[in-house]
Protein backbone atom coordinates (compact mmCIF):
# COMPACT_ATOMS: atom_id res chain seq x y z
CA UNK A 1 0.00 0.00 0.00
CA UNK A 2 0.65 2.29 0.03
CA UNK A 3 -0.98 5.61 -1.22
CA UNK A 4 -3.84 4.32 1.17
CA UNK A 5 -1.88 5.58 3.44
CA UNK A 6 -2.71 9.39 3.24
CA UNK A 7 -5.09 9.97 6.17
CA UNK A 8 -4.02 6.96 7.87
CA UNK A 9 -0.42 6.74 8.17
CA UNK A 10 -0.35 11.21 9.20
CA UNK A 11 -2.84 9.84 11.99
CA UNK A 12 -0.58 7.05 12.69
CA UNK A 13 2.66 9.30 13.09
CA UNK A 14 0.74 11.40 15.69
CA UNK A 15 0.26 8.39 17.93
CA UNK A 16 3.42 6.64 17.34
CA UNK A 17 4.39 9.12 20.26
CA UNK A 18 2.06 7.64 22.85
CA UNK A 19 0.76 4.53 21.74
CA UNK A 20 2.09 1.42 23.60
CA UNK A 21 1.16 -2.09 21.24
CA UNK A 22 -0.59 -4.27 22.28
CA UNK A 23 -0.11 -7.60 20.36
CA UNK A 24 -2.96 -9.46 18.65
CA UNK A 25 -3.36 -13.09 18.77
CA UNK A 26 -4.98 -15.48 16.31
CA UNK A 27 -7.88 -17.49 17.44
CA UNK A 28 -7.39 -20.99 18.72
CA UNK A 29 -8.40 -23.03 15.90
CA UNK A 30 -7.03 -20.37 13.38
CA UNK A 31 -4.87 -21.78 10.32
CA UNK A 32 -2.61 -19.23 11.01
CA UNK A 33 0.22 -18.22 13.54
CA UNK A 34 1.72 -14.71 14.26
CA UNK A 35 5.48 -15.18 14.27
CA UNK A 36 7.04 -12.04 15.10
CA UNK A 37 5.68 -8.56 16.81
CA UNK A 38 6.79 -5.39 15.48
CA UNK A 39 7.12 -2.13 17.34
CA UNK A 40 4.47 0.40 16.09
CA UNK A 41 5.77 3.49 18.35
CA UNK A 42 9.39 3.25 16.48
CA UNK A 43 7.61 3.16 12.93
CA UNK A 44 8.35 -0.67 12.43
CA UNK A 45 5.07 -0.62 10.16
CA UNK A 46 6.26 -3.49 7.15
CA UNK A 47 5.38 -2.08 3.89
CA UNK A 48 6.50 -5.30 1.55
CA UNK A 49 8.76 -8.25 1.84
CA UNK A 50 11.03 -10.31 -0.15
CA UNK A 51 12.27 -13.92 0.65
CA UNK A 52 15.59 -14.82 1.57
CA UNK A 53 16.79 -18.56 0.88
CA UNK A 54 16.86 -19.54 4.59
CA UNK A 55 12.93 -18.55 5.28
CA UNK A 56 13.73 -15.05 6.37
CA UNK A 57 12.27 -12.26 4.84
CA UNK A 58 13.53 -8.40 3.81
CA UNK A 59 11.21 -6.01 4.93
CA UNK A 60 10.90 -2.00 4.45
CA UNK A 61 9.57 -0.34 7.68
CA UNK A 62 7.68 2.41 5.59
CA UNK A 63 7.33 4.72 8.78
CA UNK A 64 10.86 4.63 9.73
CA UNK A 65 12.33 4.47 6.56
CA UNK A 66 14.30 1.54 7.25
CA UNK A 67 15.60 -2.05 5.44
CA UNK A 68 14.98 -4.71 7.99
CA UNK A 69 15.43 -8.27 7.77
CA UNK A 70 13.68 -10.73 9.85
CA UNK A 71 15.21 -14.04 11.06
CA UNK A 72 13.21 -17.64 10.90
CA UNK A 73 13.35 -17.44 15.00
CA UNK A 74 11.51 -13.87 14.75
CA UNK A 75 13.81 -11.20 15.61
CA UNK A 76 14.40 -7.91 13.73
CA UNK A 77 18.01 -7.09 12.62
CA UNK A 78 18.05 -3.36 11.03
CA UNK A 79 19.65 -3.71 7.79
CA UNK A 80 19.53 0.87 6.88
CA UNK A 81 18.06 3.32 7.56
CA UNK A 82 17.49 6.30 4.79
CA UNK A 83 18.16 9.66 5.41
CA UNK A 84 15.39 12.01 6.08
CA UNK A 85 14.40 14.61 3.30
CA UNK A 86 15.41 17.99 3.70
CA UNK A 87 11.39 19.21 4.40
CA UNK A 88 10.50 16.12 6.34
CA UNK A 89 8.97 14.84 3.25
CA UNK A 90 6.28 16.50 3.99
CA UNK A 91 5.69 17.29 -0.14
CA UNK A 92 5.67 13.35 -0.77
CA UNK A 93 2.61 12.87 -3.02
CA UNK A 94 -0.64 11.19 -1.26
CA UNK A 95 1.63 10.04 2.27
CA UNK A 96 2.85 13.75 3.46
CA UNK A 97 6.18 11.79 4.93
CA UNK A 98 9.35 9.98 3.81
CA UNK A 99 8.47 6.13 3.11
CA UNK A 100 10.73 3.09 1.98
CA UNK A 101 8.33 1.00 0.07
CA UNK A 102 8.80 -2.26 -2.31
CA UNK A 103 11.43 -4.21 -2.30
CA UNK A 104 12.78 -7.41 -4.32
CA UNK A 105 16.25 -9.65 -3.49
CA UNK A 106 18.50 -10.64 -5.96
CA UNK A 107 19.93 -14.11 -6.46
CA UNK A 108 23.32 -12.87 -5.21
CA UNK A 109 21.50 -10.85 -2.39
CA UNK A 110 21.04 -7.55 -3.55
CA UNK A 111 18.34 -5.89 -2.25
CA UNK A 112 16.64 -3.57 -4.58
CA UNK A 113 14.24 -0.90 -2.71
CA UNK A 114 12.21 1.50 -3.33
CA UNK A 115 12.59 5.37 -1.54
CA UNK A 116 9.45 8.10 -1.82
CA UNK A 117 10.24 11.60 -0.45
CA UNK A 118 8.50 14.29 -2.45
CA UNK A 119 12.03 15.06 -3.41
CA UNK A 120 14.12 14.75 -6.46
CA UNK A 121 17.25 14.10 -5.02
CA UNK A 122 15.87 11.15 -3.06
CA UNK A 123 12.95 9.46 -4.65
CA UNK A 124 13.58 6.56 -6.41
CA UNK A 125 15.15 2.79 -6.66
CA UNK A 126 17.91 2.08 -4.21
CA UNK A 127 20.82 -1.45 -4.02
CA UNK A 128 21.78 -2.36 -0.87
CA UNK A 129 24.44 -4.78 -1.72
CA UNK A 130 24.96 -7.55 1.18
CA UNK A 131 27.10 -5.85 3.87
CA UNK A 132 27.03 -2.83 2.06
CA UNK A 133 25.56 0.62 2.27
CA UNK A 134 21.82 1.79 0.06
CA UNK A 135 22.89 3.82 -3.09
CA UNK A 136 20.38 5.08 -5.82
CA UNK A 137 20.57 3.78 -8.48
CA UNK A 138 17.84 5.48 -10.68
CA UNK A 139 15.70 8.56 -9.90
CA UNK A 140 11.80 8.25 -9.92
CA UNK A 141 10.02 11.36 -10.37
CA UNK A 142 9.55 13.04 -7.19
CA UNK A 143 5.88 14.18 -7.90
CA UNK A 144 4.78 10.08 -7.92
CA UNK A 145 4.73 7.58 -5.20
CA UNK A 146 6.59 4.82 -6.25
CA UNK A 147 5.15 1.41 -4.68
CA UNK A 148 5.12 -1.78 -5.90
CA UNK A 149 8.16 -3.87 -7.31
CA UNK A 150 9.16 -6.94 -9.48
CA UNK A 151 12.59 -8.11 -10.56
CA UNK A 152 12.85 -9.42 -14.31
CA UNK A 153 15.78 -11.93 -13.43
CA UNK A 154 16.01 -13.02 -17.29
CA UNK A 155 15.99 -9.38 -18.74
CA UNK A 156 17.76 -7.94 -15.93
CA UNK A 157 14.90 -5.17 -15.21
CA UNK A 158 12.97 -3.96 -12.84
CA UNK A 159 9.70 -2.75 -12.72
CA UNK A 160 8.12 -0.13 -10.51
CA UNK A 161 4.16 0.73 -9.80
CA UNK A 162 3.48 4.39 -9.12
CA UNK A 163 0.48 4.72 -7.16
CA UNK A 164 0.03 8.77 -7.94
CA UNK A 165 0.84 8.68 -11.72
CA UNK A 166 -0.37 5.85 -13.07
CA UNK A 167 2.37 4.40 -14.95
CA UNK A 168 4.42 1.43 -14.65
CA UNK A 169 8.41 2.26 -14.71
CA UNK A 170 11.20 0.31 -15.89
CA UNK A 171 14.81 0.35 -14.62
CA UNK A 172 17.76 -1.24 -15.61
CA UNK A 173 19.40 -3.12 -12.29
CA UNK A 174 22.68 -2.10 -13.25
CA UNK A 175 20.95 1.78 -12.75
CA UNK A 176 20.57 4.12 -15.21
CA UNK A 177 17.25 6.66 -16.20
CA UNK A 178 13.80 5.47 -15.73
CA UNK A 179 11.30 4.57 -18.94
CA UNK A 180 7.31 4.80 -18.80
CA UNK A 181 6.38 0.89 -19.61
CA UNK A 182 3.38 1.48 -19.67
CA UNK A 183 0.51 3.74 -18.15
CA UNK A 184 -3.11 4.30 -18.63
CA UNK A 185 -7.41 3.73 -17.01
CA UNK A 186 -6.56 0.19 -15.21
CA UNK A 187 -3.66 1.54 -13.30
CA UNK A 188 -5.47 5.45 -12.42
CA UNK A 189 -4.99 6.82 -9.58
CA UNK A 190 -8.53 8.82 -7.84
CA UNK A 191 -8.49 8.63 -4.15
CA UNK A 192 -5.89 6.86 -1.91
CA UNK A 193 -3.83 4.93 -4.51
CA UNK A 194 -3.96 3.78 -7.94
CA UNK A 195 -1.06 1.09 -9.29
CA UNK A 196 0.37 -0.52 -5.75
CA UNK A 197 1.36 -3.98 -6.23
CA UNK A 198 3.16 -5.97 -9.18
CA UNK A 199 3.78 -9.45 -9.94
CA UNK A 200 5.73 -10.72 -12.95
CA UNK A 201 3.81 -14.65 -13.90
CA UNK A 202 2.64 -16.68 -17.32
CA UNK A 203 4.47 -14.12 -19.44
CA UNK A 204 2.55 -10.63 -18.29
CA UNK A 205 3.39 -8.37 -15.32
CA UNK A 206 0.27 -8.30 -12.42
CA UNK A 207 -0.54 -5.27 -11.45
CA UNK A 208 -3.39 -4.39 -8.41
CA UNK A 209 -5.07 -0.99 -8.30
CA UNK A 210 -6.39 -0.45 -4.87
CA UNK A 211 -8.47 2.76 -5.73
CA UNK A 212 -10.25 0.91 -7.72
CA UNK A 213 -10.25 -2.54 -5.87
CA UNK A 214 -9.00 -4.59 -9.22
CA UNK A 215 -6.22 -6.83 -10.24
CA UNK A 216 -4.89 -5.87 -13.42
CA UNK A 217 -2.61 -8.53 -16.39
CA UNK A 218 -0.59 -6.50 -18.61
CA UNK A 219 0.22 -9.43 -21.22
CA UNK A 220 4.64 -9.05 -22.51
CA UNK A 221 4.63 -8.12 -26.49
CA UNK A 222 7.57 -8.61 -28.49
CA UNK A 223 10.93 -7.00 -27.32
CA UNK A 224 9.29 -7.18 -23.65
CA UNK A 225 6.63 -4.04 -24.60
CA UNK A 226 3.01 -4.06 -22.35
CA UNK A 227 0.50 -5.52 -23.83
CA UNK A 228 -3.09 -4.16 -24.01
CA UNK A 229 -4.08 -4.13 -19.96
CA UNK A 230 -6.68 -6.76 -19.16
CA UNK A 231 -8.89 -6.35 -15.46
CA UNK A 232 -8.90 -10.19 -14.36
CA UNK A 233 -10.69 -9.38 -10.98
CA UNK A 234 -13.19 -6.53 -9.03
CA UNK A 235 -14.52 -5.86 -5.75
CA UNK A 236 -11.11 -6.32 -4.14
CA UNK A 237 -11.64 -3.30 -1.57
CA UNK A 238 -8.07 -1.45 -1.07
CA UNK A 239 -6.37 -4.31 -2.37
CA UNK A 240 -2.91 -4.20 -1.82
CA UNK A 241 -0.20 -6.52 -2.35
CA UNK A 242 -0.52 -10.37 -3.55
CA UNK A 243 0.62 -13.19 -4.27
CA UNK A 244 0.38 -16.40 -6.80
CA UNK A 245 0.13 -20.08 -5.26
CA UNK A 246 1.65 -22.24 -8.02
CA UNK A 247 1.93 -22.64 -11.26
CA UNK A 248 -1.37 -21.22 -12.54
CA UNK A 249 -3.11 -18.37 -12.15
CA UNK A 250 -4.90 -18.43 -8.34
CA UNK A 251 -3.69 -16.04 -6.07
CA UNK A 252 -3.91 -14.91 -2.57
CA UNK A 253 -4.47 -11.09 -2.15
CA UNK A 254 -4.21 -8.66 1.11
CA UNK A 255 -7.10 -6.45 1.46
CA UNK A 256 -6.03 -3.77 3.48
CA UNK A 257 -8.55 -1.76 4.76
CA UNK A 258 -11.14 -4.92 4.98
CA UNK A 259 -8.44 -6.57 6.77
CA UNK A 260 -8.86 -9.53 4.91
CA UNK A 261 -6.34 -12.24 2.84
CA UNK A 262 -8.86 -13.01 0.23
CA UNK A 263 -8.30 -16.07 -2.22
CA UNK A 264 -9.02 -14.86 -6.01
CA UNK A 265 -9.41 -17.71 -8.33
CA UNK A 266 -8.79 -17.99 -12.12
CA UNK A 267 -12.20 -16.85 -13.09
CA UNK A 268 -11.93 -13.81 -10.58
CA UNK A 269 -14.59 -14.48 -7.71
CA UNK A 270 -12.97 -14.57 -4.59
CA UNK A 271 -13.51 -15.82 -0.66
CA UNK A 272 -12.11 -14.24 2.38
CA UNK A 273 -9.76 -16.94 3.64
CA UNK A 274 -8.38 -15.24 6.62
CA UNK A 275 -9.37 -11.74 8.52
CA UNK A 276 -9.15 -9.77 11.55
CA UNK A 277 -9.63 -13.06 13.64
CA UNK A 278 -6.67 -14.43 12.71
CA UNK A 279 -4.46 -11.95 13.77
CA UNK A 280 -4.41 -9.60 10.36
CA UNK A 281 -3.80 -6.05 11.14
CA UNK A 282 -4.14 -4.08 8.11
CA UNK A 283 -2.24 -6.31 5.51
CA UNK A 284 0.45 -4.63 3.42
CA UNK A 285 2.28 -7.86 1.88
CA UNK A 286 1.84 -11.30 1.32
CA UNK A 287 4.51 -14.23 -0.11
CA UNK A 288 4.24 -18.05 -0.82
CA UNK A 289 7.32 -20.57 -0.84
CA UNK A 290 7.47 -24.08 -0.51
CA UNK A 291 3.46 -24.53 0.70
CA UNK A 292 3.56 -21.14 3.35
CA UNK A 293 2.02 -18.07 3.35
CA UNK A 294 3.98 -15.21 4.45
CA UNK A 295 1.48 -12.43 5.51
CA UNK A 296 3.19 -8.98 6.83
CA UNK A 297 1.32 -6.57 8.70
CA UNK A 298 1.60 -2.53 9.20
CA UNK A 299 -1.58 -1.83 11.24
CA UNK A 300 -1.76 1.60 9.37
CA UNK A 301 -5.41 2.21 11.03
CA UNK A 302 -5.70 -0.36 13.61
CA UNK A 303 -2.80 1.04 14.89
CA UNK A 304 -2.56 -2.39 17.34
CA UNK A 305 0.15 -5.04 16.67
CA UNK A 306 1.79 -4.24 13.14
CA UNK A 307 3.11 -8.48 12.84
CA UNK A 308 4.52 -11.63 10.72
CA UNK A 309 1.56 -13.93 9.88
CA UNK A 310 2.38 -17.58 8.68
CA UNK A 311 -0.02 -20.09 7.65
CA UNK A 312 -0.01 -23.11 5.44
CA UNK A 313 -0.73 -23.13 1.93
CA UNK A 314 -3.29 -26.24 1.86
CA UNK A 315 -5.25 -24.44 4.78
CA UNK A 316 -6.57 -21.37 2.88
CA UNK A 317 -6.26 -22.81 -1.31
Amino acid sequence: MNGKLSGAAALAITAAATFTSVPAEAAPHSPARIEAHFDFASGQTPENAALEPDGGLDVTFSLSRQIARIGTDGTTRILATMPQPADGGVNTPALHFPATMGIVRDTDGTLYFLYATGSADLTGVWQLRPGGTPERIAALPANGLPNGMALDQDQHVLYIADAVLGTVWTVPTAGGPATAWTSGPALRFSAIAGANGVKIHNNALWVSNSDAGTLVRIPFGPGHRAGRAEIRATGLTTIDDFAFTGSGDEILAALNHPNQIVRIRRDGTHTTVLSGSDGLQNPTAIEVRRGKVYVLDAAYVTQTDPNLLTAPLRDLC
